[in-house]
């Protein structure tokens, strides 16, 4: 295991995020091919005859990928703004939505001295 430990500029490149929208969108427009049957025959002849009506399955693809898209990357967006910018910089050496540690030299509150006054 290395011990360079990536900061979150390393993990929040715009070019991965743009990677997994497009996979996204890749991913949603098989789904669509596949779920209206673009690689039948009797869909492929029915288009080719003319007698298909609406929306051919490939273009339908392209609409619901490209629509897959364009969400999946305002959705990454968004997320990327909830990120302070000073931990921009910060190194991540433990998960992000622990509590935060506390301190080693600040005392209890309820130590000794600390109780009700009397």
């Amino acid at each position: 295991m290395s011990d360079e430990k990536p900061t979150r500029r390393d993990i929040l490149r715009p070019l991965h995020l743009l990677g997994i929208a497009l996979a996204c969108g890749v991913f949603a427009a098989v789904v669509t091919l596949v779920s209206t049957g673009a690689f039948t025959a009797r869909v492929n002849s029915a288009i080719a005859s003319g007698t298909y009506d609406g929306l051919t399955p490939i273009a339908l693809g392209l609409v619901v990928g490209g629509g897959a898209f364009i969400v999946t990357l305002l959705f990454l967006a968004m997320l990327i703004l909830v990120v302070d910018p000073a931990e921009v910089t910060k190194t991540v050496d433990r998960p992000v939505l622990y509590d935060a540690e506390p301190d080693a030299d600040e005392p209890d509150s309820d130590g000794p001295g600390r109780g009700a006054s009397a």
